[in-house]
């Protein structure tokens, strides 16, 4: 076994976007970080990758909306050539026939684009969304801070005063919020959208924002906390709207690795780790698939917690009980990936907004989800599409267009249907749907991907297929990611922390778990120091 000291002070394990910040905010601090991506280039699942001949696309994430202004400016991202903002975008929510209701910045627009399907929702529709979104913004303060014990020592001020700013925080939003947030955070999104609106579509659009990427149906409980923790990320505490960024998310990618390397840090590609070098119950470096041997004080994983913590990590070197947890963190990839290479664009969608939903009312949505319920690609799935050729024409060749779309629902496990076969569903019941809604699609699809939860588990080694490294639900957030008492990023072992989606606050390509894992080990680091001191 080859032994490399090369006196690296830091490991990451994995080079998506949250590795690279770690790893950047570390080095930034004067430490030597060496990252390892099993992949052939850095990213993770936000890449931009040819799926076809001359056709380019965002591999799993294709908008931008959640990356955090503050970890823009700790890291001058955009002086690197990101532009997060080059192109704001719009939702379309798309109706049999090529009707739709457009949703855009434009307050008038948008009330009279529902107006036309119900007066009384084109009133509410403003009202009601900016109350959500004042309530989602006092939640969403919370997401580049680390959670606090919900049981601090009588000693432990640090934590009682950030569980007082918790109270605080809440208390600023004003009494009438928080009633509304102590009504609603538990109730199902489809008995808040009665509530809300009268119109089948715009119903329709709430449940599928407040379901995208969960294993869950409208109906289903606690799925208005879903909801908040989405729109969260679409004010201040994020890009404040969707974006779709140049060159794809691979653009964000290539900044975030010009960053890094600039700040002195090492990447390493097709150096895939086989699991965590421990001695005497500390993390002391990895080894890789190969027998290489690195070593470091500090392991920072950004790969999922299961596949951290229950592969990464040998059997003998963790608590039975926190193992039974990490075995049980739902990590239920319920979405497909489908990519389409199009001659021509349909009418439908060069007309509407850059952002268009197909999710025509709460029941469609919630039958959608029975069939994954019982192990099936949903008959009739819900559909997000993006055509970013319309904004970046270079990801195609001259003329042509990319559609991106994310399917939901195609659940990663299976009952009577095999990985292969549901490839194929996906793909003929997305086109069917998208026929419906844009007659003679299908005509001018001249190659197409799908990826399925089975795909973007083998390719991307996201455990389940599941994007944000486990549901983003109230039992697996804040407190209780990726389990209670570790919620900190330090994991039971000494020397390993998590820094990617499955710690809080979780997915979205935020990199706001990267940014505070780094925090806390610096913390950890200086304190240490403190105590070598005395």
């Amino acid at each position: 076994m080859a032994t490399h000291h090369q006196g690296y002070d830091a490991i990451v394990i994995g080079a998506g976007h949250n590795g690279l910040v770690t790893a950047s905010y570390l080095a930034k601090a004067g430490q030597k970080v060496l990252v390892l991506e099993a992949g052939d280039r850095p990213g993770g699942a936000a890449q931009t990758r040819e799926f076809a001949p001359g056709y380019r696309v965002s591999t799993v994430a294709h908008i931008l909306h959640a990356l955090h202004p503050k970890v823009i400016a700790d890291l001058d991202l955009e002086s690197h050539g990101l532009k997060p903002r080059a192109h704001k975008i719009g939702t379309s929510a798309l109706l049999p026939g090529g009707a739709r209701i457009d949703i855009t910045d434009d307050a008038l627009a948008t009330h009279d684009s529902i107006a036309r399907f119900s007066p009384n929702d084109a009133l509410a529709w403003h009202p009601r969304m900016e109350r959500l979104m004042r309530i989602s913004g006092a939640l969403g303060t919370f997401l580049m801070k680390t959670p606090p014990s919900p049981s601090p020592s009588a000693n432990d001020f640090q934590t009682k005063l950030a569980l007082g700013m918790f109270a605080v925080q809440l208390r600023m939003m004003g009494k009438k919020d928080m009633l509304e947030l102590s009504r609603i955070l538990t109730i199902n999104v489809a008995d808040l959208a009665n509530d809300f609106f009268e119109n089948d579509t715009l119903k329709g659009l709430l449940g599928f924002e407040a379901t995208l990427g969960v294993y869950l149906g409208p109906r289903s409980p606690n799925t208005v906390f879903n909801l908040l923790y989405r729109l969260a990320s679409l004010g201040k505490h994020g890009l404040g709207g969707l974006y779709l960024p140049q060159g794809g998310m691979g653009g964000i990618i290539d900044a975030l690795v010009k960053v890094a390397l600039g700040k002195g840090v090492v990447i390493r590609t097709e150096a895939p780790v086989d699991h965590i070098l421990i001695e005497k119950e500390v993390a002391v470096g990895v080894v890789l698939a190969n027998g290489e041997e690195i070593r470091a004080p500090i392991v920072a994983s950004s790969a999922d917690p299961q596949r951290t913590l229950l592969k990464m990590v040998q059997p003998g070197n963790l608590d039975t009980e926190f193992l039974r947890r990490m075995r049980h963190l739902r990590m239920n990839g319920c979405v497909a990936k489908v990519h389409l290479a199009l001659d021509a664009l349909p009418g439908v969608f060069a007309q509407a907004q850059g952002r268009m939903v197909v999710a025509p009312s709460t029941n469609y949505v919630e039958r959608a989800f029975d069939c994954a319920k019982y192990g099936r690609v949903s008959d009739h799935p819900a559909l997000e599409i993006v055509i970013p050729t319309l904004t970046d024409p270079s990801l195609a060749p001259a003329g042509k267009h990319v559609a991106s779309i994310l399917c939901q629902y195609a659940p990663y496990k299976l009952r009577e249907t095999t990985p292969d076969q549901a490839r194929a569903q996906v793909l003929e019941r997305t086109l069917e749907v998208l026929e419906l809604m844009a007659p003679g699609t299908g005509n001018l699809v001249n190659a197409s991907e799908v990826l399925t939860p089975h795909d973007l588990e083998s390719r991307f080694n996201l455990s389940g297929g599941q994007w944000h490294q486990g549901e983003v639900t109230l039992d697996q957030v804040f407190f209780l990611r990726p389990a209670a008492s570790f919620q900190q990023y330090k994991m039971p072992l000494p020397g390993l922390w998590l820094c990617g989606a499955g710690a809080h606050p979780g997915g979205n390509v935020s990199g706001a778990a990267g940014a505070n894992a780094a925090r806390e080990i610096l913390k950890d680091l200086r304190q240490n120091d403190k105590r070598g001191a005395a």
